[in-house]
């Protein structure tokens, strides 16, 4: 076979480096297949051979260090391993890839010249799942800004916030770290006493991933003033009855202390207070006065009051309690009314009746 025929034999195999023996029209030809792996995963670079005849087959790493020299390592790095070696495959194995193992893996033959092939190696960081940073506290009224933050990946992962399964827009920084990228994304939203507790989520997503994602759950905790209301008691109380009242309290961050007290006066000394529950004992008229519950927190600050008062014989009803006195006089006299009404009306149809009667005799006697 002349040279120019084995010539155009071998330029075909465009992936595949080619060294002909003139003497005998022999090719022998190596190609290298590129890999791409996730970091911390095993890595497989297989050079594969055509016609080979024996001769020197070297394998190198992206700073042509020379890992094997025809089977023998020349490398200490007990990451590297050869794993296979015939004359139509010679394969080496790395474990625990990172993103320093990059780059272009040497297949060279060495015959009359030397040839190669690269075998590209890839690897992919996946993200960890992401954190989320509050630049300042969130306040009722006010707004508040959160950033979601992903450190390490490559390529530069996805970041997206999501509330009530709607996506909400965020200011998205990159940034290269060399080999990995930082990625975060930034929202800035209004906050009102409602949104204390409610649910964001930070999404992370990731060719790494094979479409799943990281998510980090976050819930807005939101700072606002007390709210006071004492809870009355049903009934009515008489006196050497107890009385309870709770003070009922809500607030971001909840009021620790509870401050009860008697406007113009002090409590009376069978006065016990409990937590938010303030409870007296055997009631008299003395007990008469508003009283008053307080809670603040670093936001603000709320009251709510409760006033007594004693009748005799020693009902004591709340001021806004449900008994209506005024109702009840006005049905009561509205009674007493209709009953006279009712007798007057009686009394003349009786007295009518008997003038009718009267006037008849004098007529039954005449004839």
């Amino acid at each position: 076979m002349a040279l120019s025929s084995v010539w155009n034999y071998c330029v075909p195999l465009t992936i595949i480096t080619v060294a002909c023996l003139v003497r005998n029209a022999r090719c022998q030809a190596v190609q290298a297949e590129n890999v791409t792996v996730m970091e911390g995963g095993t890595a497989e670079i297989s050079c594969r051979l055509q016609n080979y005849d024996g001769s020197i087959v070297v394998i190198q790493n992206p700073r042509r260090q020379t890992l094997f020299f025809n089977g023998t390592r020349a490398l200490k790095d007990d990451r590297f391993q050869m794993v296979l070696f015939t004359p139509r495959l010679v394969r080496i194995e790395l474990t625990n890839v990172s993103v320093s193992d990059e780059g272009g893996y040497f297949c060279q033959l060495y015959t009359d010249s030397t040839h190669h092939q690269v075998a590209t190696l890839s690897v992919l960081v996946p993200p960890e799942t992401p954190t989320v940073e509050v630049k300042q506290e969130a306040v009722e009224g006010g707004e508040v800004e959160l950033t979601c933050m992903s450190p390490r990946s490559k390529p530069a992962a996805t970041l997206r916030w999501v509330r009530n399964g709607r996506e909400i827009p965020g200011v998205v920084s990159q940034q290269d770290n060399g080999k990995t990228f930082s990625v975060s994304s930034t929202i800035r939203i209004p906050v009102e006493r409602k949104d204390n507790g409610a649910a964001l989520s930070c999404e992370a997503f990731h060719v790494a991933l094979g479409g799943q994602k990281r998510i980090r759950h976050y819930r807005l905790d939101v700072y606002f003033a007390p709210t006071v209301r004492i809870v009355p008691p049903t009934g009515i109380l008489r006196e050497g009855d107890s009385l309870s009242l709770t003070c009922s309290v809500t607030g971001n961050p909840l009021p620790r202390n509870i401050q009860w007290s008697k406007i113009n006066d002090t409590l009376p000394e069978r006065a016990e207070i409990s937590g938010p529950t303030l409870q007296i004992s055997r009631l008299s008229q003395s007990y008469n006065g508003t009283y008053l519950c307080q809670a603040q927190n670093n936001y603000g600050r709320a009251a709510d009051h409760y006033t007594l008062l004693v009748y005799d014989p020693g009902a004591v009803v709340e001021t806004h309690s449900a008994v209506p006195y005024a109702v009840i006089g006005g049905v009561l006299a509205l009674l007493v009314f209709t009953v006279i009404c009712v007798l007057i009306v009686t009394i003349w149809c009786s007295v009518r009746q008997k003038g009718s009667y009267r006037t008849r005799e004098p007529i039954l006697a005449w004839y």
